[in-house]
């Protein structure tokens, strides 16, 4: 072990996404080319180690810890080049942007999204931008699911990516979503206190779990109700990976056009007649209704508080405003 400290190391942190991974399917995800096998034989040869120790091919990886491997073993992170990606500006300044994600934009590259990240536009708007936070997470200090629209704040200067960072991790922040979510919700507010980890049926998925998650809670408040769809208002009390898709759909109420948390294959619950109108608006939508409208936070440099909103975009107000037509849904 004392030559391997010795030998100059890759680091790689693990973020939330990869909390509950097997190591090595962890490392493979995150470095483009690089087999599965071939990152197996490496950890099996303790070239690869977690938070500096030896470990097995099926070890678990939580958040935070890191993931290293020596410089010789001939992989690297995905190198990730500047390309023209339209951005919707809020608010910037030195420290921070905050920018309104369209639906379908990915946040940060990943396997199967290697290009036209939000992430390669952010370097293109920012030439020389020296980003805090690593290679495929430059100034990411939490992210939307890619067909999420909304409010998402980026770290400019390595001190907005430590105390937002922080702010994020100590759930100070203000996070409120619109939803369209399946059935009539009982009630007219509420809180969902669920823990949620890697479904242990599908580890591509999230689930409520009973041993193993972390803690989630997520506040909601009726907003409108129409036949077989309830318009909400959603408060993250915590930031969980797909936390307010897997909550919805461990009530009964997955979000509409979610395909992989119900909210698709809800409609076939219904009586044949009713399906035709319910599948046409899954396809003006041709995404899960899910929109970050409100984004609350302390500012780096002088703590002083800001509060930013976004409407909901084109093609959700689109299909709200269908269920509200007279002769809609409503």
């Amino acid at each position: 072990m004392n030559d391997l400290e010795n030998v100059e190391r890759r680091i790689l942190l693990v973020g939330e996404e990869g909390e509950g991974a097997r190591i090595d399917l962890f490392v493979a995800e995150q470095v483009e080319g690089v087999s599965r096998s071939r990152v197996q034989r490496l950890i099996r040869a303790g070239s690869v180690l977690l938070d500096g120790q030896a470990c097995k091919p099926s070890t678990v990886v939580r958040e935070g810890q890191s993931v290293s491997w020596p410089i010789s073993a001939g992989f690297i992170e995905t190198r990730i080049e500047a390309e023209p990606i339209p951005l919707a500006v809020v608010f910037e300044d030195e420290d921070i942007a905050v920018l309104n994600k369209p639906p379908g934009l990915v946040v940060h590259p990943a396997p199967g999204h290697w290009h036209g990240t939000l992430v390669h536009g952010l370097l293109h708007k920012w030439p020389g931008w020296k980003a805090p936070g690593g290679v495929l997470r430059p100034g990411i200090v939490h992210r939307l699911d890619r067909d999420t629209s909304g409010l998402l704040v980026v770290a400019r200067s390595a001190r907005a990516y430590t105390s937002l960072s922080e702010q994020f991790a100590a759930h100070s922040t203000e996070r409120c979503y619109v939803a369209l979510v399946w059935g009539d919700m009982v009630g007219d507010s509420g809180e969902i206190d669920r823990p949620i980890g890697r479904d242990p049926r599908n580890r591509q998925r999230m689930a409520v779990v009973e041993t193993g998650g972390r803690p989630a809670r997520t506040g909601w408040e009726v907003l409108a109700r129409f036949d077989y769809l309830t318009l909400l208002r959603i408060g993250l009390r915590t930031g969980r990976t797909h936390q307010v898709r897997v909550h919805m759909a461990s009530l009964g109420h997955p979000v509409f056009g979610d395909s992989v948390y119900g909210g698709v294959q809800y409609h076939m619950r219904l009586a044949p007649r009713e399906r035709p109108r319910l599948r046409r608006l899954l396809g003006k939508l041709g995404r899960f209704a899910l929109h970050a409208y409100r984004l609350g936070f302390r500012h780096p440099a002088d703590g002083e508080w800001l509060l930013f909103e976004a409407p909901v975009p084109e093609d959700m107000e689109a299909v709200l405003l269908q269920l509200t037509e007279p002769g809609g849904m409503a």
